[in-house]
């Protein structure tokens, strides 16, 4: 197991954010949980620096963990999105690990 994927199994377990750096920028992750899709990895996490206009606009991203780099656990605790469903966000998906 690489090093990305320890790390955010280790949030999704503990529920604690995560830095990282995605197509160039860096985001503090709020990782729900784990899926496979066609072989790759991939997080639904909440963007906790994305400016939403309304609270019932806020969801998950789907981030694949290969483009992920500079992942480092945070020692901050999340609480999950309301709406939270602990599946895979479409039927051909695997579910790997959620909160």
């Amino acid at each position: 197991m690489n090093d990305t994927r320890l790390k955010l199994m280790e949030a999704i377990a503990r529920k604690r954010t995560v830095t990282a750096r995605y197509n160039g920028n860096v985001m503090r992750l709020a990782p729900h949980l784990m899926f496979e899709r066609h072989g790759a990895l991939f997080v639904s996490a909440f963007n906790l620096d994305k400016n939403w206009r309304s609270d019932d606009e806020r969801r998950l991203g789907h981030f694949k963990l290969d483009g992920l780099a500079q992942t480092e656990l945070v020692d901050e605790g999340f609480d999950p999105l309301p709406a939270f469903e602990p599946v895979a966000p479409k039927d051909e998906d695997t579910l790997v690990l959620s909160i």
